[in-house]
């Protein structure tokens, strides 16, 4: 017979330890296993975002994203100070630099004031914004204190050191090749061997669609990778930047457009664009994997969406390969940005659920499929809000095993 544990989380990233920390608390704690297929926990989008503690102010108010987003930030904040892990509440200004983002500007500021933002937000001329970031160039922006930085993969860290003091257990180079039903638990083939579990938490990022297929589950959307690459400013260019320089966001797309970010680690990095990427854990412009791009050209919904936005990703891609017209963008936030201050920086990939629509799933989806919770789509800001999710989810196990 297989080893026997009550919970198997499959994926080490920040959501999957938030969710096992989650569940070794409370008057009812769990000992749960968190099974990595990497060498290291936190190796993949944790690893590699920008660090930015969001603050709530894009998200449809009511949303999953803006109610766990405001309590997220704040409870990391509580979290980093409790657990000495560094971090800055270094505030951020989002900069509208033509008329026609003065209206998404506006509606930003509503959003930030209904979702309640902590410090509140504050829409404010030239000026001011000169004050608070000297090189930026806009006609209006907001400023939202509450927004901060940190390094996600030191807090990812720390929360797996909580998970093992309270008896819970991480594996990692634990690649998760199977799933079969077993009365009325889970078989969970490893490349360790098998592992018996009464309930399968699937935290699979980039790979979190495949796991349900693998558990029998057809979920209505696939995970369509996208890369953002960076760039960072030469040491000698970082005076440029005080905190976080954002622009006014499309928003057709949850991505936030290139930006200027003070980073926990050291320096400011510059981007990111959004692109295709043709590999899912792919961090070269180049990275090809068939597999994956298979996933992606044979799904319907990927073409409806290309169809839609083909000219966007377009120029994505351009930008990508080009570093003047990459500049050109940051250049409208920053004019004294030039093609000499930067250099060739990191790149994330991006988890993002496409509808068989071609819709980019904007919300936070947690969906519970013939005995397995699945996290389906938790792409930013889940860092930020890792602990409420990690909650919401620890409690859908807890019904599902009846505690």
């Amino acid at each position: 017979m297989p080893p026997s544990r009550d919970v198997v989380v499959i994926g080490g990233g920040i959501v999957g330890l938030s969710t096992a920390m989650a569940l070794t608390r409370g008057p009812r704690p769990l000992q749960p296993l968190v099974l990595e297929k990497e060498d290291e926990i936190a190796t993949h989008q944790t690893g590699h975002n920008s660090g930015v503690i969001h603050s709530g102010v894009y998200y449809r108010p009511g949303s999953l994203k803006a109610r766990y987003t405001v309590e997220g930030a704040r409870r990391l904040v509580e979290f980093c100070q409790t657990h000495r892990v560094p971090h800055t509440v270094c505030g951020k200004v989002v900069v509208a630099t033509d008329q026609s983002e003065l209206a998404r500007l506006d509606e930003l500021h509503r959003r930030g004031v209904a979702n309640g933002v902590p410090g509140g937000v504050e829409l404010i001329g030239p000026e001011r914004l000169r004050e608070i970031e000297p090189n930026a160039a806009g006609i209006k922006a907001l400023h939202v204190p509450a927004t901060g930085i940190v390094d996600f993969g030191a807090v990812a860290r720390r929360y797996g050191d909580v998970v093992r003091e309270r008896g819970g257990e991480i594996r990692t180079r634990s690649y998760v090749h199977g799933l079969h039903r077993d009365g009325a638990g889970w078989i969970v083939e490893t490349d360790g061997g098998p592992i018996s579990a009464r309930l399968v938490i699937n935290c699979g990022g980039l790979h979190s669609d495949r796991i349900a297929r693998r558990a029998g589950s057809r979920p209505a959307v696939r995970i369509v990778p996208f890369r953002g690459d960076y760039y960072r400013l030469l040491a000698s260019s970082e005076h440029l930047v005080k905190a976080l320089i954002y622009p006014v966001p499309d928003p057709a797309f949850p991505f936030l457009g290139v930006h200027f970010t003070r980073m926990m680690r050291g320096g400011v990095e510059a981007g990111p664009n959004a692109v295709l990427s043709l590999k899912r854990e792919g961090y070269g412009r180049t990275d090809f994997g068939a597999r994956d791009a298979w996933s992606t050209f044979s799904f319907p919904g990927f073409w409806r969406l290309a169809g839609k936005h083909w000219r966007t990703g377009a120029g994505e891609t351009y930008r990508s390969f080009n570093k003047r017209a990459f500049v050109r963008a940051l250049q409208r936030l920053m004019p004294a940005i030039g093609v000499d201050d930067l250099e060739p920086g990191g790149s994330g990939v991006r988890a993002q659920a496409v509808d068989l629509r071609g819709a980019l799933v904007d919300d936070f989806s947690i969906q519970a499929l013939d005995g397995i919770v699945h996290v389906l789509n938790a792409p930013s800001p889940a860092a930020t809000a890792s602990i409420p999710i990690g909650e919401v989810i620890a409690e859908e196990a807890r019904r599902h095993l009846h505690q």
